[in-house]
């Protein structure tokens, strides 16, 4: 165990979102911003508070499936230090050091977390801050170093003179602190700045004035430390946590044709020799195999794939792709849709609830619900399964190698038999047995010169 306790402020108003969602729950890669930072400590071990504030019971149901998690509630936002002290007690009964990290900053790494307790627990230190120098520090708080190279406070942007404000070195709003040294700290703090707020990072000027050890990790990625305060801000998280999604399925030997326009979630995984085509989206629990397809223009949520499928210009969600089918373009998977292994599906077709056995053609234009379609099946153009009666949805079953001619209506419930023949335009209300032929249609009528008689009528002057 690398840290003893962990605690997450999550208690912003996040104003400037301008939103009824609290900050924290906002989204990226499928995740809430703050179940970026939990995932982030997670390998650390120790037990792990956070602290919320406006809409505090909407966070809790989003993080109720995380065990073990203690919640303090911070009534009145009064800055960060404030922040820290409805979760005081908690903290005395554990001693030891606790890592303290904004719930609103899901770029920060395990691997940066881990480096700066290694730091703390190595120099002693009362505290220890994460920093890093930016191009543009505009907005956060400067670290202003003493003559001996270590941090000797923190001064906020709205608090800083001209000189402070050059400084590049910027404040992550993650520390590592002696519990007891943090406790103390808090005690002492005075609301003297700008914002009359209690600040956190004022802790740290109490300490080095007290001749207590402040330390600093510098990162060399500035990336980690940047919050999400507005919208823009949150786009701009996103898309560089995008860009390292991207770059580690590159690296696993996934093609990415164009970064800039491929999205993937964190929990979404693809096997090697596998090529991800401009404009695709792939989300949830989605799992693609090798040597496969996927894209342009696909989204694929919670969907299932098997090595060797091709899959273009489709929608997915909640389906299995067997290896060797082929989908799309233009092709709609709704959940429960099974596509054979080597089956094909085309054109506008709607899959649901359905699968398709192996080999089978739904090549174009069709819907097809409720459904079990035996192997080497061949749907014409036009065919749907009427699965639903105006209350109750019912099973369409049809047999291995049976072909479905073209603008075919099977109104469920209803079986065509194994090798069955069924004619185009006819729509079916009864079983289909084996190798039979069906037919239903109305017999053409066809009247000779009916057109130009009509035509000749229409023509001719109106007497009356």
């Amino acid at each position: 165990m690398t840290s003893n306790s962990i605690l997450i402020l999550a208690a912003g108003e996040g104003t400037r979102m301008k939103s009824d969602l609290p900050k924290v729950l906002h989204s990226l890669a499928g995740k809430a911003l703050v179940e970026h930072v939990l995932d982030a400590v997670a390998p650390l071990g120790g037990a792990v508070g956070i602290v919320l504030g406006r809409g505090a019971e909407r966070v809790k149901e989003r993080l109720s499936g995380r065990k073990g998690l203690a919640f303090f509630i911070q009534k009145e936002r009064r800055g960060s230090g404030d922040a820290v002290r409805p979760a005081a007690r908690w903290l005395a009964s554990r001693g030891g050091s606790v890592l303290v990290l904004c719930g609103d900053a899901p770029l920060v790494r395990t691997e940066s977390l881990r480096a700066l307790t290694r730091v703390h627990r190595r120099e002693k230190n009362a505290a220890t801050l994460l920093t890093a120098e930016v191009p543009d520090p505009a907005g956060y708080g400067r670290i202003r170093r003493g003559p001996d190279g270590r941090p000797a406070a923190i001064v906020e942007q709205r608090d800083a003179s001209v000189e402070e404000q050059s400084i590049r070195e910027i404040n992550s709003g993650t520390y590592c602190f002696r519990i007891r040294d943090l406790l103390e700290g808090l005690r002492r703090l005075r609301p003297n700045n700008a914002k009359g707020e209690y600040y956190l990072t004022d802790v740290i000027g109490f300490l080095v004035g007290r001749s207590r050890s402040v330390g600093a990790l510098r990162l060399s990625d500035g990336d980690e430390i940047l919050g999400v305060n507005n919208r823009r801000e949150l786009a701009e998280a996103g898309r560089r946590i995008n860009g390292r999604l991207l770059d580690r399925l590159m690296d696993a030997g996934v093609t990415v044709v164009d970064p800039a326009t491929t999205f993937v979630e964190e929990s979404v995984r693809v096997g090697r020799d596998t090529v991800i085509e401009p404009q695709t989206f792939l989300a949830g629990a989605t799992r693609i195999g090798r040597n496969c397809r996927i894209g342009p223009m696909t989204r694929l949520q919670d969907c299932v794939v098997a090595d060797g499928v091709r899959l273009e210009a489709s929608f997915g969600e909640g389906a299995r792709v067997e290896s060797g089918a082929r989908v799309g373009p233009f092709s709609r998977l709704r959940p429960g849709a099974v596509i054979g292994r080597d089956a094909h599906v085309g054109n506008f077709v709607e899959i649901k609830k359905t699968r398709l056995g192996a080999g089978a053609k739904v090549n174009h234009l069709s819907y097809l619900g409720d459904a079990t379609v035996g192997p080497q099946v061949n749907v014409g153009a036009g065919v749907i399964t009427c699965n639903y009666d105006g209350v109750q949805k019912h099973r369409t079953v049809i047999g291995r190698g049976a072909f479905i001619g073209s603008n075919v209506n099977l109104v469920a419930p209803l079986r065509v038999g194994a090798g069955a023949v069924v004619g185009a335009g006819s729509t079916l209300t009864r079983d289909v047995p084996a190798q039979a032929l069906a037919l239903e249609r109305a017999p053409a009528v066809v009247k000779r010169g009916w057109a130009k008689s009509k035509r000749t009528r229409k023509s001719s002057p109106s007497h009356g």
